[in-house]
């Protein structure tokens, strides 16, 4: 093996073209587009409203949660199938208990492949 430094400098294109090549792709996170909110004595329903481009099982949008301004889970809604026919899509989750005093919250979307990471969506509380 050389060790002249041309020879490096050729070699550090290749090597990042072909860790760029083998990324997994950042496009398809979840959207959070809307999100409804509803309070009552009995807690909060939340109809929250995403957009994945969902392909079937192996990689679909699969819930979202209701977070305090500090990042903490309040609040999960389970997506038990793909929607891959039915985009953008609303689904609701019902007598979330918020903190007392908190009059901010964050929506966050995650799908199967990228996790967490298509933005979130902060809702002041009614």
């Amino acid at each position: 093996m050389s060790t002249a430094t041309g020879d490096r400098g050729a070699t550090l294109p290749l090597l990042v073209a072909m860790a760029l090549l083998t990324m997994p792709a950042r496009s398809g996170e979840v959207e959070v587009l809307d999100t409804d909110v509803d309070c009552s004595a009995g807690g909060c329903r939340f109809a929250v409203t995403l957009r994945h481009d969902d392909t079937g099982w192996d990689h679909y949008a699969d819930h979202w949660r209701v977070l305090t301004p500090g990042g903490d889970e309040i609040a999960r809604r389970v997506l038990y199938h793909p929607h891959v026919d039915e985009q953008p899509f609303t689904r609701s989750l019902d007598g979330v208990v918020i903190p007392s005093g908190m009059r901010r919250v964050i929506i966050e979307g995650h799908d199967t492949v990228h996790g967490y990471g298509g933005g979130t969506l902060a809702i002041e509380l009614p």
